[in-house]
């Protein structure tokens, strides 16, 4: 027997309801949404694909129970920012290119957005350290990390995003 709740959250800004069963993850309530964002791709909160900050803090939306996030305030990729719906983040991953099939790219912009209010001018080790818990199949770590870089630059001279 599955129960379900109306759950109520804060979602990229605005309230939003939405009906789940326990067994329901973050993620599929997001795509319930019509976000798409976080990706399940492990299912074990190993890659990073599923990412979402939740209440200010990256949580992997594979792992994280729908009941669990009532009341939460749930931030996504999708969230708009910046001019044209682009951060500093953002457009610094595509002018670096720090992507390419981009099924991992939302966890690396979320984590990096994080790793940016934390230490605004990290090392290329404080980098790697911070997005550790980010897997790319497509190997593009050294973009990502011109990526960091240039973000980084970008929210200096812009005064954040």
């Amino acid at each position: 027997m599955t129960t379900h709740r109306t759950i109520e959250f804060t979602l990229n800004g605005r309230p939003v309801s939405a009906q789940v069963g326990n067994h329901h993850n973050l993620v599929e309530v997001l795509q319930d949404q019509g976000l798409f964002g976080a990706r399940e791709s492990c299912a074990q909160g190993l890659c990073g694909c599923c990412t979402v900050i939740v209440d200010g803090k990256a949580v992997s939306g594979c792992l994280t129970l729908a009941p669990l996030i009532d009341g939460a305030d749930v931030r996504t990729v999708e969230e708009p920012r910046g001019e044209h719906g682009l951060d500093a983040v953002q457009q610094a991953f595509i002018e670096t290119g720090a992507f390419q099939c981009g099924f991992c790219t939302p966890g690396f912009v979320l984590m990096t957005r994080q790793l940016l209010d934390a230490h605004p001018n990290p090392s290329d080790d404080e980098i790697r350290h911070y997005l550790s818990g980010n897997l790319c199949r497509c190997a593009t770590y050294p973009e990502v990390i011109k990526a960091v870089h240039l973000a980084a630059n970008k929210r200096k001279t812009a005064g954040k995003d």
